[in-house]
């Protein structure tokens, strides 16, 4: 099958890289970026002394540049899995390739992977574009300063890849669109490797200093998004045409970005006592390991039926999932102040407790023989509970079966300066690849039975 597959694929890449709207709508995420360093003055956003790596009025306008090739990619996927599945089929020329020992599972998936070599082509050219303007940064003001290197690099890319195409098409008859955009992803990376070694004063730096991982991270997560929207595509298009492909693709996409609205806010059940605010210094002993208390203050106030010794969980989750205390626990009774009953081979526990409540001031405890054992320690923007999460089964499923392109929407945690850790691609990876074989799946089976004849 792989012999049937790899041509297909090929083929299919030519095809999709040819057509001119795939050119035109990378050319205009490009101009979008431009302008984005233009419009995007007016965030109010931190001081620029944030330690994250997208700080201030760079905020939005990464915000509004992955947005833009979140969009074109899934507008993309529509119009080229069109073009080679549902016009083919239209057309008849599906048939001279199923009418050989070919199958119909290599046909779908030759075309998924010509469909989204294609796509990633011109995501990965757009992603680009977008770290440019990020080292650019916002033009707040019209004292700000050009990013020299940023431009001349750009321009001698955008120059190298218009005039190679324009000169093959012309001496050659090579396709123009598929030409600038051939040379356009490989003259843009390298010019953007250059710039990382140049810095705004056009001097020599470490190309570590602006060098961004979670940005990175951020827009390889979109890029796992993308493969899935295109593999919607192509189950969309061997039943619909066109204009109902784009329509299905962008239909997933809406859907898929509110499934946690929809759905996810069904699943976890739980009321929050208020988010931890600023943790006080600990001079009794490590709340893990001493077991010595610790006294957070809460973002709002606290109902005056709390008493000491009600149970706490908390999470970095507003709805309590998942929670960073693995163990559930009861209420702790008898004299809080009487250190066997906390810590003796008779208290009860394990268990994480509240010591003391002094208005929005919580002292909470690890206790029992033993520590509760825990993720972490609490943190500032942490959520405290005093009562287990409760999961709803049926919308569990529900939500587990709908797409959920949250995942790969990474933007808070960069902006907010969260931590992506490496094994979350990885995971995102293996969730996508899930859905990706489940939507070619479905592609199978509607293609199986499609008259093509």
């Amino acid at each position: 099958m792989i012999t049937q597959i790899l041509p297909i694929a090929r083929n299919t890449f030519v095809e999709s890289v040819r057509q001119p709207v795939v050119f035109v709508l990378v050319a205009l995420s490009g101009f979008m970026q431009i302008i984005n360093t233009w419009n995007t003055g007016f965030s109010m956003g931190y001081a620029s002394n944030d330690s994250a790596e997208v700080t201030s009025d760079n905020k939005l306008l990464f915000d509004i540049g992955l947005s833009t090739v979140f969009v074109v990619g899934a507008v993309l996927a529509g119009f080229i899995a069109t073009a080679v599945i549902s016009k083919e089929i239209e057309k008849k020329t599906v048939l001279t390739v199923i009418s050989k020992p070919v199958s119909r599972v290599a046909l779908i998936l030759g075309k998924y992977l010509g469909v989204s070599g294609a796509i990633m082509c011109a995501s990965i050219t757009m992603m680009v574009f977008l770290l440019m303007g990020i080292r650019h940064g916002v033009m707040s003001t019209a004292g700000d300063d050009l990013d020299g290197p940023v431009l001349l690099f750009s321009g001698i890319a955008l120059v190298l890849s218009i005039g190679l195409a324009a000169w093959c098409n012309y001496f050659y008859g090579w396709s123009f669109s598929q030409t600038a955009l051939m040379l356009m992803l490989p003259l843009f990376v390298v010019a953007y490797l250059a710039v990382l070694f140049v810095s705004k004063k056009w001097s020599l730096q470490p190309p570590m200093l602006d060098w961004k991982p979670q940005v990175m991270t951020a827009c390889a997560c979109l890029l796992l998004a993308i493969l899935v929207l295109s593999a919607v595509a192509v189950a969309a298009s061997t039943r619909l045409g066109q204009v109902m492909t784009i329509v299905a693709c962008l239909s997933v996409f809406v859907a898929a970005l509110m499934s946690n609205f929809f759905l996810g806010r069904f699943v976890f059940v739980n009321q929050p006592l208020g988010m931890i605010e600023n943790i006080a210094d600990q001079k009794d002993g490590d709340f893990i390991v001493d077991q010595g208390p610790l006294k957070v203050r809460i973002n709002k106030p606290l109902p005056t039926t709390l008493k000491a010794g009600t149970p706490v969980y908390y999470s970095p989750s507003p709805n309590g999932f998942p929670l960073l205390s693995l163990q559930e626990y009861k209420p702790v009774t008898g004299n809080l102040d009487d250190i066997n009953t906390l810590m003796g081979d008779r208290a009860s526990g394990p268990a994480i407790i509240l010591m003391a409540v002094e208005g929005q001031v919580v002292t909470m405890r690890n206790v029992g023989p033993a520590p509760v054992l825990v993720v972490r320690s609490p943190e500032r923007g942490d959520y405290v509970f005093t009562e287990p999460t409760k999961i709803r089964p049926l919308p569990l499923v529900a939500w587990g079966v709908v797409p959920n392109l949250q995942f790969f929407w990474l933007l808070d945690a960069v902006t907010q300066n969260r931590e992506v850790p490496g094994s979350y691609l990885g995971l995102s990876a293996a969730y996508a690849g899930v859905q990706i074989v489940v939507f070619l799946c479905l592609a199978v089976i509607l293609f199986q039975r499609r008259d093509v004849g």
